[in-house]
């Protein structure tokens, strides 16, 4: 930091003003992450501020403008604020990096790591169209209502469908190097999708296994994803790769199976929970979606529920996995139908954030608190044990 030789009264507390600065991205005081460069002051409260951004292209760069702007002017003292943009240089964003990373260099799975608190659960369908990255953002969202720091990674490399539900549209990570800074979302969420690395929105994805493999390595290594309580991660539907790669680099994950009420869907669920079992996750529930739709009759102008896609499917799944894994795997939620589900994946607008009175909502928030409820357990999962001496 460059300093005036003797130091205006102001720079202390300018100084403590920006500290409470966060970056939009890293969430880590400006401060801390090096980003101020230069503090200036005159006798008439004129102040100067030059942050360094970590790229030149950074996306938020107004946002940050605006924080420091609002910050300093809160200063007693302070008449105006200038705040000027560089960029940091190569050996700035390593010192950050190596910060960030708590002085580890290496590219490590942090929620891999022993002694990490982070809960990550894979949301697992066995088919597609049964509304699973819905059912992922507004759990993310009833999680982060609870005060949770929550993350989202979609991991549906062919289907990535995220950002859309979540109203990001071409929003892009800020690459530092080799670090990723997910994308900040609604309600405090931390999103990274393979949608949002592609050179274009309308580019396909035709990926084989080993690249699949890196491709998740990256996604979970690379990013940087502060201290998250919770990590959801949205599965590609089926047994396929994606899969069985999470199950082997994150052990201790869970797995959440998502179903609709029809024996078609209910059946090819109960794989995907098998799938989990076979790589020792623990599957901690099932949700079943689109379960009824609540209507109000034009005869006797009373609620009636509509079951538009049969009845039984999550408790057919829910009974069958228990039986598969031993142990219990209840029937977490049903999730009626709801307009304005649809609606708000269409928008952009999560039912959970603009409407969380609706039913749908209301069953998302009461699934959030029950996984909230339930511990992390090691029954079901492999432990790191060896029989060496």
């Amino acid at each position: 930091m460059k300093d005036t030789v003797t130091e205006h009264p102001l720079l202390p507390h300018v100084r403590a003003a920006l500290h409470t600065v966060e970056d939009p991205e890293i969430r880590r005081p400006i401060t801390d992450l090096g980003m101020v460069d230069d503090i200036r002051a005159d006798d008439s409260g004129n102040v100067f501020v030059r942050v360094l951004l970590t790229v030149s292209g950074c996306p938020m760069r107004s946002e940050i403008i605006g924080r420091v702007t609002k910050a300093v002017s809160a200063v007693e003292g302070v008449s105006n604020v200038d705040v000027e943009l560089g960029v940091m240089n190569d050996e700035q964003r390593q010192a950050m990096r190596t910060m960030l990373r708590g002085g580890v260099a290496e590219r490590k799975i942090q929620f891999a790591e022993p002694g990490n608190l982070t809960r990550v659960i894979a949301v697992a369908s066995g088919k597609g169209g049964v509304g699973k990255s819905s059912v992922t953002v507004n759990l993310a969202l009833a999680l982060a209502r609870q005060g949770r720091s929550v993350g989202i990674l979609d991991a549906d490399i062919y289907g990535h469908s995220i950002p859309d539900l979540l109203g990001l549209g071409d929003a892009r990570p800020t690459v530092v190097d080799d670090m990723i800074m997910p994308v900040p979302a609604v309600g405090g969420l931390k999103v990274i999708s393979v949608g949002m690395l592609k050179p274009s929105r309308d580019q396909v994805v035709a990926w084989r296994g080993p690249i699949l493999d890196r491709a998740l390595t990256q996604l979970l290594a690379d990013v940087y994803w502060g201290d998250l309580d919770y990590l959801l991660l949205d599965l590609p539907p089926g047994t396929g790769d994606v899969a069985m790669s999470l199950g082997q680099k994150i052990p201790t994950s869970e797995v959440l199976v998502v179903t609709t009420p029809q024996s078609a869907a209910s059946e090819v669920a109960e794989r995907a929970g098998t799938m989990a079992h076979i790589l020792e996750q623990r599957v901690i529930g099932v949700v079943e979606n689109m379960s009824w739709l609540e209507t109000t009759c034009p005869h006797c102008s009373e609620p009636h529920r509509v079951e538009l896609f049969g009845s039984g499917g999550g408790t057919v799944v829910a009974e069958a996995l228990t039986d598969r894994v031993v142990y219990d795997v209840p029937l977490l939620a049903q999730i009626p139908f709801d307009e304005q589900l649809l609606a708000g994946g269409d928008r952009g607008t999560p039912i959970v954030e603009t409407h969380p009175d609706h039913p749908a909502a209301a069953a998302v928030l009461d699934l959030a608190e029950k996984i909230a409820s339930k511990k992390r357990t090691l029954l079901g999962q492999r432990l790191p044990l060896s029989t060496n001496a």
